[in-house]
C-alpha cells in the first residue's frame, strides 16, 4: 500500500507506484512519474514533467523539477528525468531543461546529491556522482560517470566534467575538466590525477600508469593542446580509458583548465 501522509497534496494527474512513501505537506504535481521503492520527504515540492527512478529517496524541503531559470523560457515544454537509486539531499533544486537545451534535465542512477545542491537547466549527469553541499551547476552542464563534486564547486555554463574528475572544496570551474583530473581553485586548475578514484574503479598499476603519463603530456611538456592529443593518441590503441581521455580532448569547445 501507497504510505501518503494526508497532509500531501498530490495532483491526480500524477503517476505514483502503490510503494511510494510521501511525507507531510510534500507537492507533487501534475505530470510526475514516480517509479517503485521511492521516497519523498516532507514538504518537498516536485512539478511536471518529471520522472524518478525506483529506490530514489527525495529528502525534506527539496524541489525537483521546477522551471528552469532561464529568462527565455516561456512555458514550452521540458522536462526531467532521473534515474534509479538516487538521493537527493535537504533543499537540492532540480530544475527542468529549456528548448535551447533539447528539453531535457537528466540525471543518471545512482548519485549521491548533499544538501543545497543546484542543478540547472539542461544538465546532463551521469551515474555514481557525488556533489557535496552547496555544488552548483549553470545550465547546459554535463558530469560524467562517477565524477566528485566538492563543498561548493561552482561550474560555469556549457562546462564538461569528464568521468571520475575531482574538484576541490570551492572549486571555480569555467573550463571543461578531463576524465580523472582533480582540480582546485579560483579559477580551478590541474592538481594531478585522482589516483584513488582510479583505484576504487579496478584500475590496475599500468592503466593508472598510462593515465598519468598522459596528465604530464598534456600539462608538464610545454605541448599545445593538438600536439598532446597526438601524442596521447599514438597510445591509447589498447586502452579503453585513455581513448576516451582523447575523445574528450577532442570534443572540448570551451577548452579545457590549465
Amino acid at each position: 500500500m501507497t504510505a501518503i501522509h494526508p497532509s500531501a497534496i498530490i495532483d491526480p494527474a500524477a503517476d505514483i507506484a502503490p510503494d511510494t512513501a510521501v511525507g507531510p505537506y510534500a507537492v507533487i504535481g501534475p505530470g510526475v512519474v514516480i517509479e517503485s521503492g521511492c521516497t519523498i520527504g516532507p514538504h518537498a515540492v516536485i512539478n511536471g514533467p518529471t520522472r524518478i527512478g525506483g529506490g530514489t529517496r527525495i529528502f525534506q524541503f527539496a524541489s525537483v523539477g521546477e522551471q528552469p531559470q532561464d529568462k527565455k523560457f516561456e512555458g514550452e515544454d521540458s522536462r526531467l528525468e532521473i534515474g534509479r537509486d538516487n538521493t537527493i539531499r535537504e533543499f537540492v533544486t532540480i530544475n527542468r531543461g529549456t528548448q535551447d537545451g533539447g528539453g531535457v534535465t537528466s540525471i543518471g542512477d545512482g548519485n549521491w546529491i548533499m544538501a543545497y545542491v543546484h542543478i540547472a537547466h539542461d544538465c546532463q549527469v551521469g551515474q555514481g556522482v557525488v556533489f557535496a553541499n552547496g555544488a552548483s551547476l549553470a545550465g547546459h552542464v554535463s558530469v560524467g560517470d562517477r565524477a566528485t563534486l566538492g563543498g561548493f564547486t561552482l561550474v560555469h555554463q556549457f562546462c564538461r566534467l569528464g568521468e571520475g574528475c575531482f574538484t576541490s572544496m570551492g572549486s571555480c570551474i569555467r573550463r571543461d575538466v578531463p576524465p580523472w583530473v582533480m582540480v582546485a581553485g579560483d579559477p580551478a586548475t590541474p592538481h594531478g590525477m585522482n589516483s584513488e578514484g582510479m583505484r576504487r574503479r579496478g584500475f590496475d598499476a599500468d592503466g593508472q600508469r598510462r593515465l598519468r603519463s598522459a596528465y604530464r603530456t598534456l600539462y608538464k611538456r610545454g605541448l599545445r593542446l593538438q600536439e598532446a592529443i597526438e601524442s596521447i593518441g599514438a597510445q591509447a590503441a589498447d586502452d579503453p580509458a585513455l581513448q576516451r581521455f582523447v575523445a574528450f580532448l577532442k570534443a572540448s569547445p570551451r577548452g579545457i583548465v590549465r
